[in-house]
């Protein structure tokens, strides 16, 4: 299986979903890493604030960090080849570049459910 190594900006924590600010884009990004995580992809996050050490100590990434300083971050290493750096990226890509099938959203919007419509198709919303 392929391993997936992510090197955060600087953060309050490991996920960055802290506080009551919370961004949206990083809650989707810490369940698609929690999602390859439970495909068997192993799994690894790293903070500026909190592992310096682990940035400088990663070639690649210090090459990142060298080239486009902190706007290089994140970084995302898969099997040890960098993928992205500067944005997080979404399901899809992650599932691609671990080699696994792209999961299909089973979720549908409460008006497509079954029955149609908010109230289970009675329209007596």
């Amino acid at each position: 299986m392929a391993t997936v190594e992510v090197f955060d900006p600087a953060m309050c924590c490991s996920t960055g979903v802290c506080g009551t600010d919370v961004d949206p884009t990083l809650s989707r990004f810490a369940a698609d890493l929690e999602w390859l995580s439970g495909q068997g992809v192993q799994v690894s996050r790293a903070t500026l604030s909190q592992e310096p050490g682990k940035f400088v100590g990663n070639p690649l990434v210090a090459t990142v960090l060298a080239e486009h300083g902190v706007d290089g971050l994140p970084a995302l290493l898969v099997d040890g080849e960098v993928r992205a750096t500067g944005r997080y990226p979404d399901r899809a890509e992650l599932a691609g570049w671990a080699g696994l099938a792209a999961p299909v959203d089973r979720l549908l919007p409460l008006a497509q459910s079954a029955g149609g419509g908010c109230c289970g198709g009675t329209g007596g919303c």
